[in-house]
């Protein structure tokens, strides 16, 4: 059945000292799973993979699979800059259980194309798993085109892509070069609804952690109805939390992810504290956050 639908891209929950909040994470499994997903990624941009160890990055997997027990697949981030690290902790993934693997370009150092392909290449004969290739220019510094990953596809090398740019013509670029070969995941928050228009096969990005059961709304209007006004409806409500996320800044504040994270917790949500440098929303945002939830109908 290829992978599909909505699959928040999973916070990791830490406390006020910054480790990992086990008994915060659970519960944020359960409150998405509870409110509809189709999976869950945990360890990936959303998840401050980067600011964690490879221990850690373990852990949390090994616990959302545990809390999850078998309800919706997991996909977790298991990309690093080098390609036998990602070796390492996607065969540690396929060991405990996950479902697939979400792999970021390598990064920093910025590889040419044909060597970051070779990355997926070398991934993909060292593993069993599905492979969602994390197409990111704005983390990775640069994108595969449809076309290369059209060609890793010809190669069996990868399963799906998780197209982050933002723009919809990603999407139907893959879908037509690849069709049903290619799981295409919208990777963005801003144009969910274009890109399931466009023959998006799912969305994973942030959003989805704070509404899920809206995002799941919309993947049911969008892709299985075909009910374009209603669609419209779901996407209308939610634009003022997306203008906040993204739009309007200064100095690019507030950061999207103080702002995924401050949304959780004013909806009661067990949710922490990003780990510094980034830092939790002001009083003032977290005012203005405030009348944005509650207009979308959530606190």
């Amino acid at each position: 059945m290829g992978i599909k639908g909505v699959i928040p891209a999973m916070i990791t929950v830490f406390d006020e000292n910054e480790d990992i909040d086990e008994k915060g994470l659970r519960s944020h499994v359960h409150f998405l799973i509870e409110n509809g997903v189709h999976g869950i990624a945990p360890d990936g941009s959303t998840g401050e993979f980067i600011a964690m160890t490879l221990e850690e990055r373990k852990r949390v997997i090994e616990i959302v699979l545990d809390e999850t027990k078998g309800r919706v697949p997991i996909y977790p981030g298991t990309g690093y800059y080098t390609t036998k690290a990602t070796i390492a902790l996607s065969q540690h993934a396929e060991k405990v259980g996950a479902a697939g693997v979400m792999v970021i370009l390598p990064y920093y150092m910025q590889p040419t194309k044909a060597q970051a392909m070779d990355h997926f290449r070398t991934l993909a004969r060292n593993l069993s798993l599905p492979i969602i290739l994390y197409n990111n220019p704005w983390f990775a510094g640069y994108e595969l085109s449809a076309w290369d990953i059209a060609k890793l596809v010809d190669e069996g090398a990868i399963a799906a892509v998780k197209a982050a740019h933002g723009d919809a013509d990603r999407v139907h670029d893959l879908k037509f070069l690849c069709g049903d070969r290619l799981s295409v995941l919208y990777g963005h928050d801003y144009c969910a609804m274009e890109a399931f228009l466009a023959g998006a096969d799912g969305w994973l990005s942030g959003a989805p952690n704070v509404y899920p059961r809206l995002c799941r709304d919309l993947y049911q209007a969008a892709v299985v109805e075909k009910n374009v006004e209603r669609a419209w409806a779901i996407t209308q409500s939610t634009l003022p939390f997306i203008h906040f996320l993204l739009y309007n800044k200064e100095d690019r504040h507030p950061h999207w992810l103080s702002v995924i994270k401050g949304a959780l917790n004013l909806m009661g949500r067990r949710a922490g504290i990003p780990r510094k440098p980034i830092m939790p929303l002001s009083g003032r945002d977290e005012h203005k956050l405030k009348g944005i939830l509650h207009s979308m109908g959530l606190l």
